[in-house]
């Protein structure tokens, strides 16, 4: 097999159209569908079962809110995704994730975090600034003000809610410290979970369903 972690999606796209070996897309520009993988292992291990769970996703419409939107629709989630104005989810892909929803599952896109949030079984954010984006970190800063899970914004979900990040945080930005200090066994979970679930998809993806399966 073949792992490519880089940030054009269409060499990913054109490489696995000529590859004969399994392909298996570790983070680009458009998707992070690993990552996702993990997130999702790491909340049926937090709340048992995954249809039915309503998720707020806090931040930057980008590769990560991508995914989630694909993976929470095939799950039947309800997935909300909070973004500032300029930064939601491209309408080709809030398209796509829709069509995806056949176990009941749901799409929301909205410019209020509070909105995300109240009621929401989980909370999860990425940073305001991704790699390649330095030079934009100051202008995000700005437009993301107000868009940070701490206190205020944990009150609005249940009260048994976790955090998930897919790491690294930038605390004080996207999260605070005392937020992330409290929901770090689960953070920490998430990213171990990393290793687990890209085990099994090499298993699968290599022929081995049988023992996948087991």
């Amino acid at each position: 097999a073949v792992v490519i972690r880089t940030f054009d999606h269409d060499l990913l796209c054109r490489f696995a159209q000529h590859a004969t070996i399994p392909v298996i897309n570790a983070l680009t520009d458009f998707s992070h569908p690993c990552q996702i993988l993990a997130d999702l292992m790491t909340l049926k291990e937090q709340k048992k079962e995954l249809k039915g769970l309503t998720v707020a996703f806090i931040g930057d419409g980008n590769n990560v809110a991508n995914s989630l939107a694909f993976a929470s629709a095939k799950c039947g989630m309800h997935l909300r995704i909070a973004s500032p104005k300029g930064y939601e989810l491209m309408p080709e892909v809030l398209r796509e994730a829709r069509s995806y929803a056949a176990l009941g599952g749901s799409i929301t896109l909205t410019n209020s975090p509070v909105e995300a949030a109240t009621g929401a079984d989980a909370l999860y954010t990425d940073v305001w600034t991704s790699m390649g984006q330095e030079e934009e970190s100051r202008e995000r800063r700005r437009d993301f003000e107000g868009f940070q899970i701490g206190e205020p914004l944990m009150k609005k979900a249940k009260s048994d809610a976790v955090v998930l990040h897919c790491l690294p945080a930038h605390r004080g930005e996207e999260i605070t410290a005392e937020v992330m200090e409290r929901f770090k066994d689960v953070i920490f979970d998430e990213a171990e979970n990393r290793l687990h679930v890209q085990k099994g998809l090499m298993v699968l993806l290599m022929g081995r369903s049988k023992a996948f399966q087991k």
